[in-house]
């Protein structure tokens, strides 16, 4: 009973980063791409820095699709870790503008912690780990 205790806290931590971390991606494909900026300004902004225009409904799609996954615990580690190109990009667009996200334009520090949060969020997604145990079932 002891151990079940111990594992509690780890499996809501896990659970809690990797809800929050879908939501962020929710808030920021729908509210930022859709809501806010439009998906149409939303491309035109990628085509402005030389990206191909469509590439912003892939990445629309695909921080909407993997946010929801994401939320719901389905392959969350599988769907992490390719969101992680992904934010890649992002801080590859906020690399001019420094390290602060308060700079003009914003920072590439955001994007970067991100990156570290998917990371871990695919490193402590249930299913069996190398070793064999798994940290979001009880033993």
């Amino acid at each position: 009973m002891k151990a079940l205790a111990i594992k509690t806290p780890a499996v809501l931590g896990d659970s809690l980063l990797r809800v929050a971390l879908g939501l962020m991606f929710i808030a920021h494909s729908v509210v930022l791409k859709y809501f806010t900026f439009t998906l149409a300004g939303t491309a035109q902004y990628f085509a402005s820095i030389g990206l191909p225009a469509s590439l912003a409904y892939v990445v629309f799609a695909l921080e909407a699709i993997g946010g929801v996954l994401l939320v719901f615990n389905v392959a969350a580690r599988w769907v992490a870790l390719a969101l992680v190109p992904v934010l890649l990009g992002a801080m590859w667009v906020h690399f001019g503008n420094g390290w602060v996200f308060s700079a003009p334009n914003g920072g590439w520090e955001y994007p970067l912690f991100l990156i570290v949060i998917s990371i871990v969020v695919a490193l402590q997604a249930g299913g069996p780990s190398p070793n064999g145990s798994s940290r979001s079932t009880a033993s």
